[in-house]
């Protein structure tokens, strides 16, 4: 057996040389050509066999070096064919001669026996990449948000000589119609029943499989050391098990038809069953040569990613700690914030999930939104820091540019609501009531996370949501007029300096905090919350949380403006020390900016408050939104969990959380898992919600998108979809502890 690092070569006229290995790991050849002869690199995996073409070139004079698209699998052998151009043969077995197929390229593929066609259906042959991207669309996948695609398609999989066929993505999108429209495929049919009979033929099989249906991907911001930037990789539908033999035709026709990828192809098992049958596969994976990228070497190389489109204009800042932001600024943060004011774009040097109350955040209020590796030393930031910029986040890239303050303030003033806004708060309903007595009605009252609490108890499984008690928006306006802070607040809200300067802000916003903190809390409501209180065991700690009439709506969520506090009894004292905290929480700096920004009358905004039990010694904790954020057309549940309490949302930098998808693929079970990222807190190749959790959550997740797309009156709307933080006790039972619509 020879080992990949010594591979072997048939003697040859033209002393050939075999080439020291590249960074990808393939071997070259190289030889010296003469007149009047074209030649062929044939690699084989034992002596004397014929082999697989892997290289032609038509010859001349001097040296010609060749390297092999693939790297050398375990034990290989090439042989070097030296062939008269007057007396060509057929490399691909096509019917067309070697020498006819290499002068006319692009149009045909000497290594790829389909034929040609328009480029508007497609192409056989990619010389480079502009004509990859010729064909190319953006599409998103799981961890990868508009990222270039060419589908491809593999007529006769099951025989001697397998057909490639790259679509034309931008107006072939789907596999079937290429086949019936170009290739001619079950025209005689009805559309529908050749449909199904392609179906039948191309996916979930591995012993009726005629076609092979798949996509070549590029990433662009994938790095690796000692390579050139950018992996193609080469993906199935997720719920299809391709085995490892149609894996390898598929990457090898690839190689050979798209020369230009040069080392940077990979196949990429993109779901929980693909990787299974790739375990299952080892061996035969092990003596290949298909090259292979998992899941977490694929998304822990990027060094940029987009989180949310867009175009921003503000002062680019690098932010390194607590610092005062405005709409007008662009924090380039090294370490992802606890909390945020609405500012104009974000770039950040910590990876984040699109649930991250940063990008949460930034799709509310459609700022762009992206990761950059090492952004504060990055020179196109770095030229521009303390300037007044235009931002521009794409899938391709982040790009930036100095503006001036006008087209700072003229885009500022584009972005805000025509007309103020009054938040509806109804102060007839001013007794604390228990959830059990609330339902979704009770939102103008109580706030809508918790009336959403209150209803998703009425008709999800018993213990699934957490039962407590609503505090009504009657109690905090009560409060604040017998201290006077209504008063106050009115005085704050006139003061010039107060309006302008928002350190000033800032800093006096901080101090009515502490007022309300300190403010005498009338006796009726001493008394109001030590029936709570009572209701609970002696020294049971409490969650209380905000539900203001300024969040977890359909057109603003509010995700992260406001906090939460828990009560612990024997530090905290009295419940209501712990519930003035929450209502002072309505004067945090960040809401009132977005707020301020939204023309939101501060005044008219009040602040409930939902106490339940806290979960103490939680396994995990996590957010999960009812769709398929990168793909409408298959229903699915995105989902971001973490070991204990470690947060999902705002982790530390080191930390990394769970972030899969689970889409109904049409695949062997319901549900498809696709992992994006493992966490960095549980051992390598285990997760934090086993199979039958995460099913469970996203059945979850489905009958609470349905229930409130009914209650919010979005019946016909397709782009609905709900959001949940969720629990996990000790005893693996999920708590699903607060839904709000999805912002998008």
């Amino acid at each position: 057996m020879v080992k990949a690092a010594l591979p072997q070569i048939e003697p040859l006229p033209g002393r050939p040389v075999i080439l020291e290995p590249d960074a990808a790991g393939r071997f070259g050849v190289k030889i010296l050509r003469e007149p009047g002869f074209y030649y062929r690199l044939w690699r084989s995996g034992t002596p004397g066999a014929v082999g697989r073409c892997v290289g032609l070139h038509l010859g001349g004079v001097g040296p010609w070096e060749v390297r092999d698209p693939l790297p050398m699998a375990r034990q290989g052998y090439y042989r070097i064919e030296k062939l008269p151009l007057q007396v060509p043969l057929d490399a691909d077995g096509d019917g067309r001669d070697d020498v006819v197929e290499l002068r006319r390229q692009p149009t045909f593929s000497a290594l790829n026996p389909a034929l040609p066609m328009d480029v508007e259906d497609g192409a056989v042959f990619l010389p480079d990449r502009a004509t990859y991207e010729l064909l190319a669309h953006r599409d998103d996948f799981p961890g990868a948000v508009g990222v270039r695609e060419v589908k491809f398609l593999v007529s006769e999989v099951d025989g001697p000589r397998p057909k490639l066929h790259f679509l034309n993505t931008r107006t072939r999108r789907y596999h079937f119609d290429f086949a019936r429209s170009v290739l001619g495929f079950a025209r005689d049919r009805d559309y529908w029943d050749g449909l199904s009979l392609f179906n039948e033929i191309t996916y979930f099989t591995n012993t009726r499989r005629r076609f092979l249906a798949g996509s070549l991907v590029y990433h662009p911001h994938v790095t690796r050391p000692g390579r050139a930037p950018g992996l193609y990789a080469v993906e199935f539908w997720p719920a299809d098990p391709v085995a490892e033999k149609f894996v390898r035709e598929a990457v090898e026709l690839v190689s050979a038809s798209a020369p230009f990828i040069e080392g940077g192809l990979a196949y990429h098992a993109a779901s929980e069953t693909q990787r299974a049958l790739q375990d299952l596969e080892k061996e035969a994976y092990d003596v290949s040569s298909v090259p292979r990228v998992t899941t977490e070497e694929l998304f822990s190389e990027v060094s940029y990613s987009l989180l949310n489109s867009g175009v921003a204009f503000g002062r680019l800042r690098l932010v390194q700690g607590p610092e005062v932001l405005s709409a007008r600024d662009i924090p380039v943060f090294r370490t992802l914030p606890n909390d945020l004011t609405r500012v104009a774009g974000v770039i950040s040097s910590t990876p984040q999930t699109p649930l991250s109350h940063v990008n949460l955040k930034a799709r509310q209020n459609n700022t762009p939104n992206c990761y950059l590796r090492g952004a504060e030393n990055d020179p196109s930031v770095a030229a521009l820091l303390n300037k007044n910029v235009r931002m521009e986040a794409r899938s391709d890239g982040l790009f930036l540019r100095e503006a001036t303050a006008a087209e700072v303030e003229e885009n500022l003033e584009k972005l805000r609501p025509s007309s103020p806004q009054k938040p509806v708060r109804d102060l007839t309903r001013q007794r604390i009531e228990r959830t059990n007595a609330l339902a979704f009605a009770s939102a103008r009252a109580f706030g809508a996370k918790t009336a959403n609490v209150a209803e998703m108890a009425r008709w999800l499984p018993q213990n699934t949501v957490p039962s407590g008690h609503g505090v009504p928006f009657y109690f905090y306006v009560e409060f604040m007029r017998h201290n006077g802070l209504d008063k106050s607040a009115q005085a704050l809200l006139a003061d010039e300096g107060f309006r302008t300067d928002p350190v000033r802000r800032e800093r006096l916003l901080r101090d009515f905090r502490k007022l309300i903190r300190q403010a005498e809390v009338p006796v009726w409501i001493y008394q109001a919350l030590d029936t709570v209180t009572a209701a609970h065991s002696p020294g049971t700690t409490l969650r209380c949380r905000s539900s203001s009439n300024g969040e977890d709506l359909p057109q603003f969520n509010g995700a992260g403006l406001y906090d939460s506090y828990t009560h612990r009894p024997a530090s905290d004292g009295h419940l209501a020390n712990t519930v003035k905290q929450v209502w002072a929480s309505i004067w945090n700096y960040r809401a009132f900016e977005e707020r301020e920004f939204n023309r939101v009358d501060h005044l008219e905004v009040a602040m409930g408050v939902l106490i339940i039990p806290n979960f103490d010694d939680e396994k995990a904790n996590g957010v999960a939104v009812s769709r398929n954020i990168f793909d409408s057309n298959w229903r699915g549940t995105y989902v971001n969990v973490q070991l204990g309490e470690a947060l999902v949302t705002n982790p530390d930098p080191d930390v990394v959380p769970e972030e899969f998808l689970l889409a109904a693929l049409l695949g062997a079970e319901r549900y498809e898992v696709q992992y994006i990222r493992f966490s960095s807190l549980v051992p390598r190749g285990t997760t934090i919600l086993s199979r039958d959790l995460a099913f469970t959550l996203a059945d979850r997740l489905r009958l609470i998108e349905q229930r409130f797309r009914s209650l919010y009156g979005k019946s016909s709307d397709p782009n609905f979809a709900m959001e949940v933080e969720f629990k996990l006790t000790p005893d693996q039972r999920l708590v699903i502890k607060q839904a709000r619509p999805f912002e998008d």
